[in-house]
């Protein structure tokens, strides 16, 4: 077991406290409502193949330079890709959409930024695979809808890249078992590019859990609340209403990983604990048909649509140590912007997207307070702020989601050129994905608890550093 950061609060695992009953990986037994045994083996993980093995701790090997190609030049792919030109160490080699001019488009802009020329891929469902082929790519960024995730993953893992997919990496589980396995096979890191974990409360919450300041953390709540009803009817925002459509095929919480993400990552999920169950829960689809009736004139594609997809879709989700998880997705409803992101133990708790002051959250932990009040979080923050944010806050002011954005992209280059092992990989990514189809399964049996499988084959017991990094530095260029 790799030796974990001293730090002066922490124990093991979210600040279990001296003598708890956290020791994970070391005889402690699961508590009797992880999961019954049928679910258990329902989820149980198929077997290697020969010569397959884990990707747990393998570091990257050193890049002098981090040559990145985009697939999906859409809003999101064209707003990352000067993100990555910009990172120190990293350039954008080629961009491909099924649409040329986008290419193109994005191409242009890289030069007039002084970035050099990219190769341009396009005109064709295939011009992905072919802008594969090439042996000028290391990285390889996906920001393509959601359908296409697993396919392309898969192929750029295949072609030898190491691969960062926007969000969900594949909506099944035989498709998230593939995107395991073939990194497993390939030896290529393949990871979410969850950004919300990268933001700076999510990432001095992490902090303050692995310090003790939670007591022994018990539960958490994260979700994507994101009032999305223009966006989805608007002609131009997403190609072909391919988000809209999502809600006519499938009942499944599609995008709740911003939320999660963070809370498993405090939890230490795959590091020490593992999500076992998952119940979901879903309101009527009313928001979108609402929506419609009052906005969108009569004879728009839309009118031709049955939404199937639940205004708010909930999952319970429990771990192998009593912990539990509320995970929510809401994009149908009238509602201010909130990840929901709370977390809280037998000391205290911590609750973001509720407070006044500029960072936006507020707390409650002994001995600090009494009184039944709430307080301010900025002081928490600013002791336990993240080295990454206290490092990068001012080149990342102004950039994509407050900054997330960009300290992503600058930790995974940070990462490959200097020959580290990745903060998140294919199994955290699979595990926080794995709520899209087991939503589905679990409303199916009406709500019933599903086994969410173990995509590290056991390995979860063993506790091991993930985005609780600690300082290192960008090779110089």
């Amino acid at each position: 077991m790799p030796e974990l950061p001293a730090v002066q609060r922490r124990s093991v695992l979210g600040g279990a406290l001296a003598g708890g009953a956290l020791a994970l990986g070391m005889g402690a037994a699961a508590p009797a409502s992880a999961a019954s045994p049928a679910a258990v083996t329902a989820a149980a993980a198929p077997r290697r193949r020969p010569g397959q093995k884990s990707m747990i701790n393998v570091a990257y090997a050193p890049h002098r330079t981090v040559r990145v190609a985009v697939i999906g030049l859409g809003n999101r792919g064209a707003g990352m890709a000067p993100g990555w030109a910009a990172v120190p160490g990293c350039q954008v080699t080629a961009v491909c959409d099924i649409r040329a001019d986008r290419a193109k488009r994005v191409a242009d802009a890289l030069v007039k930024a002084g970035r050099p020329r990219p190769a341009e891929y396009g005109g064709s469902a295939d011009a992905y695979a072919r802008m594969l082929r090439r042996d000028d790519i290391d990285l390889v960024y996906i920001a393509t809808p959601w359908e296409f995730h697993h396919a392309q993953g898969r192929a750029s893992l295949l072609a030898g890249k190491h691969v960062i997919v926007e969000l969900p990496i594949a909506t099944e589980l035989d498709e998230l078992w593939d995107l395991v396995d073939t990194s497993e096979r390939t030896r290529r890191h393949l990871m979410l590019a969850e950004n919300c974990n990268y933001g700076r409360n999510e990432l001095a919450m992490l902090k303050m859990a692995h310090e003790g300041v939670f007591g022994d953390v018990t539960n958490g709540h994260g979700g994507y609340l994101h009032d999305l009803r223009e966006l989805l009817f608007s002609d131009t925002y997403y190609t072909d209403a391919w988000r809209r459509r999502w809600h006519t095929r499938s009942t499944a919480s599609f995008y709740a990983m911003h939320g999660l993400a963070p809370i498993a990552a405090a939890m230490d999920i795959n590091r020490g604990d593992r999500l076992t169950t998952l119940s979901a829960t879903a309101t009527a689809p009313k928001g979108l048909a609402d929506y419609r009736e009052r906005f969108v004139p009569r004879g728009h594609p839309s009118w031709n649509e049955t939404y199937v997809n639940g205004d708010l879709v909930t999952c319970m989700i429990e771990t192998a140590n009593g912990r539990v998880i509320r995970a929510e997705h809401d994009v149908s409803s009238p509602r201010p912007y909130s990840r929901i992101n709370t977390l809280a133990g037998s000391r205290g708790i911590f609750e973001d997207y509720a407070g006044t002051s500029p960072t936006g959250a507020r707390v409650y932990f002994e001995p600090d307070h009494s009184g039944h009040s709430w307080r301010d979080f900025a002081p928490y923050r600013k002791e336990f702020d993240h080295w990454l944010w206290r490092k990068l806050a001012e080149q990342a002011e102004g950039g994509g989601h407050g900054g997330m954005d960009y300290v992503l992209q600058w930790r995974t280059v940070q990462l490959m050129r200097a020959g580290l092992v990745p903060d998140i990989d294919v199994y955290d990514s699979a595990a926080w994905c794995a709520p899209v189809p087991l939503s589905v399964e679990s409303l199916e049996r009406n709500g019933r608890p599903v086994a969410v499988p173990d995509f590290t084959r056991g390995s979860w017991v063993n506790l091991r550093p993930g985005l609780d990094s600690r300082a290192t530095e960008m090779p110089p260029v």
